[in-house]
Parts: structure tokens; C-alpha cells; sequence
């Protein structure tokens, strides 16, 4: 039985076990997928670990998309460009790291029929699935990107890897089609303390957060006459991906898929 993780820090939230061990069942494949939750300190140990191969892949979440790099050997196009990685696999004795949050955030837009191309974008937060954000964003030709974060020297530092964006100090609402939360705020039902009266409506609110499936900042945004969506699509999209490589079988994302997720 071979054994997969995602891990992060928190990871009670994440869905991907319930997901990929359906996948797992239906395609009839030994394997076991498992949540775990590691400090920095714990992450050596870890992928130690997977280099014995008692672990035979790995998804990765907040806060280590990043800092995970240090400890892998070759990483994909997309995994260099963005400096981002959510997936990996082990390769002839090598840690290969992967980006499928690219693929899953342009399939969710293309999903909801809402076209990035000559559009404003503003997203919320700069942390690690943000540059993969940006460069699905680019590729579908978005007028403009807008990055506004608590902490404004970390999103000045993504101007280093896209010099297309600009950023606000937090708590400017610049015009917008899109706003996406890329922040944990909602997680715990907090609450994002920005105002959005001012703006007109039938923007969409997109908060990558997927459970809870409606985050007060997607309430929010509805109230005010607003469409929104959570990151449920996304987060299907990127394990289809994530699954494709380890196993080498694309699964089915359909109504049953979507239903085993209560979103």
C-alpha cells in the first residue's frame, strides 16, 4: 500500500484525503492518502522520509508552497517561473516539484464562464498560491493585476517575479471585474475588515478558501449585489492534476465527484 500526504500548517480544513481516496477507490488503486500537519522543523524529517520512499507523493499547502523548494532536486516549468509548488512526485531517486494550482484557478474561471481577458483584477494577500494566481491570470490576459496585502513589503517583493502588477496599501478599494481572496481570513469565520460599498455591482467575489464553503467575505460581496464563488473547483482541478501525475489516470470531475465534498 503505497501512502500519500498533503501537508500545511493548519490542515484540519483540507479535503484532499476525502477526495483522493475516492479516486483511489474507484480506479481500484492501493494506495492511502493522509493529512499532516508539520512545523518548519518537522518538514526535514518529512522529506527524508520520501526520499526512502516511504512516501510516494505529496501535495503541499499553507505556509510551505515555498519554502518546500529548498529540500526538492528539479522543479517543473511552472513550479521555476512561479516559485510555487503544490505537488510532488519522486522521479529516479529525484523530488520533483509540481504546480497544478495554475491549471485548477484557470479551469474554475473557465467554469464559471466569466472571461479574465481585458479584465481588473485585484487580489487580497501575497502569500504562496498567489504567484500561480498572477501567472493564470496573464496567460488569460488580464488588463491589469492589483495586489494589496496586510504586510505591503510582501507583495512588493512579487514585483521582482511580475513586473505587470501594482500594488495598494491595504485597505485601498481600487476599480475592479475581479477580487479574489488569497488570505486564510475566513477559515476561522473572520471576518475581512475592507469596505465595498463604494463599488458597483455584479463584480465577482472569488475566495479561494473552499471550506467553509461561503466565507463572510463572499457574504459579503453577495449582499451587495455581487456574483460569487469559493475555491471548490479550483481545489478539484489541482488534485485531478496532482492525481494524473502519480497514478497516470486523469479522473472524472462530475456531480458525484463535486456532492462527496457537502460544498
Amino acid at each position: 500500500m503505497k501512502n500519500y500526504f498533503v501537508i500545511g500548517n493548519p490542515i484540519e480544513h483540507s479535503f484532499s484525503p476525502r477526495l483522493h481516496n475516492y479516486w483511489n477507490k474507484i480506479h481500484n488503486i492501493k494506495a492511502e492518502y493522509f493529512k499532516k500537519k508539520l512545523s518548519n522543523l518537522e518538514m526535514e524529517g518529512f522529506i527524508n522520509d520520501f526520499r526512502k520512499k516511504k512516501i510516494s507523493g505529496v501535495n503541499v499547502t499553507v505556509p510551505f508552497k515555498r519554502s518546500v523548494i529548498n529540500y526538492l532536486d528539479i522543479l517543473s516549468s511552472e513550479a521555476e517561473k512561479t516559485q510555487s509548488v503544490n505537488t510532488i512526485t519522486l522521479d529516479q531517486n529525484k523530488l520533483i516539484g509540481h504546480n497544478t494550482d495554475i491549471f485548477g484557478f484557470e479551469q474554475a474561471i473557465k467554469k464559471l464562464n466569466f472571461k479574465v481577458c481585458g479584465k481588473k483584477i485585484f487580489i487580497l494577500g501575497a502569500g504562496g498560491v498567489v504567484p500561480s494566481i498572477i501567472y493564470a491570470l496573464d496567460k488569460m490576459k488580464a488588463s491589469s493585476i492589483i495586489i494589496s496585502n496586510r504586510t505591503k513589503e510582501k507583495a512588493e517583493k512579487l514585483k521582482d517575479q511580475f513586473n505587470k502588477i501594482n500594488t495598494l496599501d491595504w485597505g485601498e478599494i481600487p476599480d475592479f471585474d475581479l477580487i479574489i481572496n488569497a488570505t486564510s481570513l475566513g477559515l476561522k469565520n473572520e471576518t475581512i475588515n475592507l469596505d465595498f460599498s463604494n463599488i458597483n455591482k455584479n463584480k465577482l467575489f472569488y475566495d479561494l478558501i473552499y471550506n467553509p464553503g461561503e466565507t463572510n467575505f463572499l457574504k459579503e460581496g453577495r449582499k451587495l449585489g455581487n456574483l460569487s464563488e469559493n475555491g471548490k473547483l479550483m481545489f478539484v482541478y489541482q488534485a485531478q492534476a496532482a492525481f494524473n501525475l502519480w497514478h497516470g489516470v486523469k479522473p472524472d470531475i462530475n456531480k458525484q465527484t463535486l456532492e462527496l465534498l457537502n460544498l
